[in-house]
Order: C-alpha cells, then sequence, then structure tokens
C-alpha cells in the first residue's frame, strides 16, 4: 500500500492551501456547585439595587450626585450639632421630625435621579426579561427594588437624625428625653421612605426614558407640595380653616407632616402654626392614606411588570 507525501501531484510551482478546518474543546462543563435560588437571587438583585442608588459599582461620575446630596443632607446636622456643643444648649435649634421636611427638596431630586436609573434603564434596554429567565419571578424583583430605593431613603435621612442624637449627647442634654425624640424622628422618615421611594418607582417604570422619569417624579413630589402649600396658603386666608388639614391630603411631604403632627409629637408646618395640623381623628386619616399609597405603589409596580414581555 502506497503512501503519498504532503503536496505530491501538485503541478511545480503551486502553492498548497493551508488547512482551515479546527476542533476547539473550549472546555464547557455542567455546574455542580451550590444552587442559592430565588432568595440569594433577591438578595443580590436589593444589594446592587441600593449600592447602585449611591453610585457604588458605577462610574465615578454616577457617585458624584448622590454623594454630594448625602453631604448636603448631613452638614446641616453637624453645624446644628456644632452650635448646640459649643454654646452648651439645652436643646436642639430643630426637632428631629423637622429635619427631614426642611430637606425635602434635597430628598425630592435623589428620588428623582436615582429612581429611573433604578428601573428605567431595565426597561429602555429590555434586560427585565433575563432576570425572569433566572430562578427570581416578578414579585422578587419587585419587592427587592422597592427594598432598595427605599433603603437608600432611610440611609439618606437617617444619618442626620443620628449626628442629631450622638450631638445631642456630647452636649450633654437628657439622654431619655432626646432618644424618645430619636426614634419618633425614625418612625418619621421610615414612613418617609416608603412613600417616596414607591411613588418615585411607580413614576420611573412609567416610561423607559429616564428623562421622561425624572420629570414625573419632579411633578408628583415637588410640584404637588407647592400646589397643596398655595391652596392651603389660600384657605387661611379666607378663614377656612378647616379645609386646611384636608388640603395636605394631596401631597406625599404634607401626607407625613400631617401624621407627625397627630402622632408624633411634632411641630406642625401648615398654615396657622400650632392646632393648625390634624388631630388625632384627622391624623388617622392621613396614616391610612399613606399606608394605602404605599400599598398602592407596590401593586402598580407589581402590575407594570406583569406585562413586560419575555
Amino acid at each position: 500500500m502506497s503512501s503519498q507525501t504532503p503536496g505530491a501531484g501538485l503541478t511545480p510551482g503551486a502553492v498548497q492551501a493551508p488547512e482551515t478546518s479546527r476542533i476547539h474543546n473550549i472546555g464547557y462543563r455542567s455546574y455542580d456547585g451550590p444552587r442559592l435560588g430565588r432568595a440569594s437571587a433577591r438578595r443580590a438583585l436589593f444589594s446592587q439595587s441600593l449600592r447602585g442608588a449611591y453610585g457604588l459599582g458605577r462610574s465615578a461620575k454616577s457617585k458624584v450626585l448622590p454623594m454630594v446630596l448625602f453631604a448636603v443632607m448631613c452638614v446641616p446636622a453637624l453645624i446644628i450639632v456644632a452650635v448646640a456643643v459649643v454654646t452648651k444648649a439645652s436643646k436642639l435649634s430643630i426637632e428631629y421630625t423637622q429635619y427631614a421636611v426642611f430637606l425635602q427638596m434635597v430628598i425630592s431630586i435623589f428620588v428623582a435621579s436615582q429612581a429611573p436609573q433604578s428601573v428605567s434603564r431595565d426597561l429602555r434596554f429590555r434586560t427585565v426579561p433575563l432576570y425572569f429567565a433566572r430562578p427570581i419571578e416578578r414579585v422578587d424583583y419587585v419587592l427587592a427594588k422597592y427594598g432598595a430605593m427605599a433603603s437608600a431613603l432611610f440611609i439618606l435621612t437617617a444619618s442626620p437624625l443620628l449626628i442629631l442624637w450622638i450631638g445631642s449627647l456630647l452636649a450633654k442634654m437628657d439622654f431619655a428625653d432626646q432618644t424618645a425624640m430619636f426614634g419618633q424622628g425614625l418612625v418619621s422618615v421610615a414612613l418617609l421612605s416608603l412613600l417616596f421611594g414607591g411613588i418615585g418607582l411607580v413614576m420611573a417604570a412609567l416610561t423607559p426614558r429616564r428623562g421622561f422619569g425624572v420629570a414625573a417624579v419632579i411633578a408628583a413630589l415637588v410640584i404637588s407640595y407647592g400646589a397643596v402649600s398655595t391652596l392651603q396658603g389660600i384657605a387661611y386666608g379666607t378663614d377656612n380653616i378647616d379645609v386646611v388639614q384636608w388640603i395636605g391630603l394631596f401631597s406625599p411631604i404634607t401626607l407625613i407632616g400631617g401624621v407627625q403632627d397627630a402622632f408624633l409629637g411634632a411641630p406642625t408646618q401648615f398654615p396657622g402654626g400650632e392646632g393648625a395640623g390634624p388631630g388625632t381623628g384627622a391624623g388617622v386619616v392621613y396614616l391610612l392614606v399613606v399606608l394605602a399609597l404605599i400599598a398602592a405603589s407596590y401593586g402598580v409596580l407589581m402590575r407594570r411588570y406583569r406585562k413586560v414581555g419575555l
């Protein structure tokens, strides 16, 4: 049996074509490690979304705005504490429950900038179906995103209250009184975080375009407050005092203010000063509306993500 050497039989000057067919073993192997399931995927999504709200794990440019807003929230508290310690004041110049209300614009800007970042990009680039292709369901996605946004807001609003509380102890103020008021402030900002976080995510999830989401959040949080405050001023100026407290039901921040007035001993921000805010009966209505809006925000988000096609 004769063997033929490579290139045999070719005419002189002919070039043999190189062999181009290759078989590569790229090493695919089946995964035999632990499968952590839905709970782990939900925790990972929560952690990633919470970090993303402060720009962690993202570009340096993405960190600037949330970190600046966090600093703006905390600097006034540091100044108040410094003044209280130096002057040996017997009380802080601001109530714990008032702090977030006074800095509501900063909180609204944070929600308007970070809520669209959390959900709008997933809708715009159609990455939501990729989440649902894993062992994660729509309820897990909504809970993780809602929980992360509310937690980011709680960190933003509770951190300055912690600074105030520590400062009050450094100024040798009464521990029991300051701790009780600090606790009231935490309850207030927890409700605010759930309410603002839910509203922000709902507005942002309505559109895949981030700019539209920002505008919608600003309208829901800022413009509504301006309109309600104007109407309250008009009602107070025309001696319709009883109407003032009910107008407050139509703005998120005045809803939180009404709950504080009725149950947390906060100084009222409503026109007319002390006594102009909701009493216990109206306060129950305010609290029910806040809880209903939180539940409705969750329900709307669930409905929104049921319509996201796979």
